[in-house]
């Protein structure tokens, strides 16, 4: 999804020693990239749910390093910068192996405007400048208040405080837009308007109302759009799907001012009403305006629940590996629905945040050390880059009764990949079951030397019972756990 046009001009901006010393980054990133997978093991890689199962080892997912991807829907969390909510140049060696094409930031009007009129933009330059380095375009999300001009705000950071019921204070926030507009200019085109405006704790000191947002987009889009020519423009950022919220947004007029309207569904299930959710928003996208996207801009799931853990989800008993088989299910929902832009939250446990911790990081807070979640996505970025997509393997069961299966149907490079999964209560322990399929090869899709993959691990095995022709495969007795296993061939390892 990164065009060439963008590319073109981020370079023409760039002076070319920078550049340089940004490709040597770049590359560096890159040849540890491929060599993650002789590095020593995280807790995913010692092994997935089908190591206990006795199949055969087939192959490893190779890692691929960011830079090494041209395009991908896939998209993580660096949010909280504008509160120096971690240290980020600790999570880019780690984020350069991980294979994500995006990046959401958040831009800190807080941060960047200390003293009234004057404008630094030095941190962001770092993080914006790193990331592209090692090969993720950053998105951003402008948003929040400041105290310069919302003095009612309780602290610094000015959180949730819209700057669109003070007439001064609209202007302010126009012209600090316009500053970081064209200062990032020719480096991001992804422009997000606010973040959950629709829950209290982020619209202040008024109550979420539609058309106040709205009032607010209206004027920051257009100040965007004159600054950066073919700028996206991101819309809503809604807390969850709230369809009655969505709806007055677009009943004032937002599907004028908007490219992509984003959303974040926090739940256990990530399925959960999912898929009609999705039905439901893009026909009332569709009602008011062709061509508006949708993106999953935010969601995440703890590693640890208690009293130490705060954020969506910290009152349910998670663990590591429950997070990493959340994340599997999240991702790949969202690919087999097309939503264009995934974004998981978030890269680093937040330590601190509301004095205590967020821990839905892919990497620990304590010491920036992956979990298991971090392999998972890491196996997801290596297989569903732009070159895969969707497709029809009609899915058939064998002498099986109905069962409440999640799948996900996709080619790449000319080989069919079958993800499948039961959605189950991911805080209940899993019973084995067993899955028979027949799948139905489509022009340009093929399984000639079928593996089955664990992404938990990033592990490949050899399925003990399939038989496969030029029309299609049938694979009996096939292990079907509470988290995506794919079926697809050798070659794509």
């Amino acid at each position: 999804m990164c065009g060439e046009r963008l590319e073109d001009e981020v370079m023409r901006a760039i002076p070319r020693r920078r550049f340089l010393e940004w490709t040597a980054v770049g590359l560096s990133c890159a040849a540890a990239g491929e060599a993650a997978a002789d590095a020593p093991p995280g807790t995913a890689r010692n092994g997935g749910g089908l190591d206990a199962l006795g199949l055969k080892p087939a192959g490893h997912v190779a890692p691929r390093p960011s830079v090494s991807i041209e395009a991908s829907p896939l998209s993580v969390g660096f949010e909280v910068l504008d509160r120096h909510g971690f240290d980020p140049t600790r999570t880019y060696n780690h984020l350069a192996k991980l294979g994500v094409k995006w990046a959401r930031c958040q831009t800190g009007w807080c941060r960047c405007e200390t003293e009234r009129g004057q404008y630094d933009f030095g941190w962001l330059d770092a993080v914006v400048d790193s990331l592209i380095a090692i090969g993720i375009q950053p998105w951003f999300n402008l948003g929040y208040g400041n105290r310069l001009y919302t003095p009612d705000a309780p602290d610094d950071f000015a959180v949730g405080w819209a700057p669109v019921f003070d007439a001064s204070a609209l202007q302010a926030w126009l012209r600090f837009t316009q500053a970081l507009a064209e200062h990032f200019s020719t480096r991001v085109q992804h422009w997000e308007i606010w973040n959950e405006p629709n829950i209290t704790h982020f619209w202040q000191p008024e109550k979420p109302d539609a058309r106040d947002y709205v009032k607010l987009v209206t004027h920051t889009a257009s100040v965007i759009r004159k600054a950066v020519p073919g700028a996206t423009i991101i819309g809503v950022a809604c807390a969850g799907i709230k369809m009655e919220y969505i709806e007055a947004c677009l009943e004032a007029g937002l599907a004028d001012h908007i490219d992509v309207l984003s959303y974040h569904p926090y739940r256990p299930k990530p399925e959960e009403r999912y898929e009609a959710e999705i039905i439901r928003l893009r026909k009332a996208i569709a009602a008011r305006r062709e061509g508006v996207q949708i993106w999953q801009g935010e969601n995440g799931c703890p590693s640890q629940g208690g009293p130490e853990s705060t954020g969506a989800l910290s009152n349910l008993d998670w663990d590591e590996t429950a997070q990493a088989k959340w994340l599997l299910r999240r991702i790949v929902t969202d690919l087999r629905l097309a939503v264009p832009l995934t974004s998981y939250f978030h890269t680093v446990d937040l330590v601190g945040y509301r004095g205590k911790t967020n821990f839905k990081g892919l990497l620990r807070g304590a010491d920036y050390t992956p979990k298991p979640a971090y392999y998972a996505y890491q196996c997801l970025c290596a297989l569903f880059d732009a070159q895969t997509r969707r497709t029809s393997l009609s899915p058939a069961l064998i002498d099986q009764k109905k069962v409440a299966l999640q799948e996900g149907e996709f080619v790449r490079n000319g080989r069919a990949l079958y993800a499948y999964w039961f959605p189950a209560d991911l805080l209940q322990a899993w019973k084995r079951r067993k899955l028979s399929v027949r799948l139905t090869f489509p022009e340009g899709a093929a399984i000639t030397e079928p593996v089955l993959i664990d992404p938990l691990s990033g592990t490949a095995y050899a399925p003990e019972k399939t038989t496969t022709d030029s029309a299609g495969l049938v694979a009996q007795d096939l292990p079907l756990f509470d988290y995506p296993l794919i079926l697809t061939d050798q070659a794509l390892l």
